[in-house]
């Protein structure tokens, strides 16, 4: 099994705040995990707005590797959705962040982690998705389904129901779970090949998910680093 990535040493950073969904940012974390097992240059880390404990969704409380004014350098960045992205897109300090990260490195969102992207014009003129199944409150009359909000905030936006919406430069992926997808999408970004990626997905006991999902992909541009 080749593990001769196009990126060698690629680097995920995972943003993680206060009301972060759990499964958003630790499933694409827990691909990377194994997939060290394979090439251990691979590597995914944490990065907060301050280098002090982050209360995520259901109070479970991790630890940052970085915070912001680290600047850690790194590939992919990562914002996962989770009640808390209604506070954060109004984050003018993740904003600032997101701005300032080399034109290299892809921005990337699971869940309603793409309303932030959105509420910052990153969206417009391109496809990108959101999660679909509303919980009882989106449901109601009182809420809104995220992929309905999300076409609220950023209007430009071209809204796709696909499960991973790759636009170049940023990508996007929809409900929680499909944070699985998107850590399998980055590897394939680096460079990594599809007996690599499957390899990965077997050991998780993924692989039958893995075989459903792998196509409920939209490729808006040319899957290179560099977008």
């Amino acid at each position: 099994m080749s593990t001769r990535p196009t990126i060698p040493g690629f680097r995920l950073g995972i943003y993680v705040f206060k009301d972060a969904e759990i499964v958003d940012y630790a499933a694409p974390h827990g691909v990377f995990s194994v997939a060290r097992r394979f090439d251990p240059e691979l590597e995914a880390f944490l990065i907060a707005d301050s280098a002090r404990p982050v209360q995520t969704q259901a109070g479970f409380t991790v630890l940052p590797n970085y915070c912001f004014n680290d600047r850690p350098a790194m590939d992919a960045f990562l914002i996962p959705g989770g009640f808390g992205t209604r506070q954060e897109i109004r984050n003018e300090r993740l904003h600032e962040f997101i701005r300032a990260l080399p034109e290299m490195t892809l921005l990337t969102s699971v869940c309603t982690g793409s309303w932030i992207y959105g509420k910052m014009g990153l969206l417009d003129g391109l496809p990108a998705t959101n999660r679909k199944e509303p919980d009882r409150v989106e449901a109601s009359g009182a809420g809104m389904v995220p992929l309905d909000r999300l076409a609220k905030i950023a209007p430009a936006c071209r809204i796709s129901r696909a499960r991973v919406v790759d636009a170049g430069r940023i990508i996007t992926a929809g409900g929680i779970a499909s944070g699985m997808e998107i850590g399998f999408h980055l590897l394939r970004r680096a460079g990594y090949a599809e007996e690599f990626i499957s390899e990965v997905a077997r050991v998780m006991e993924y692989h039958a998910a893995y075989a459903v999902y792998r196509d409920d992909l939209e490729l808006a541009a040319s899957p290179t680093i560099a977008a």
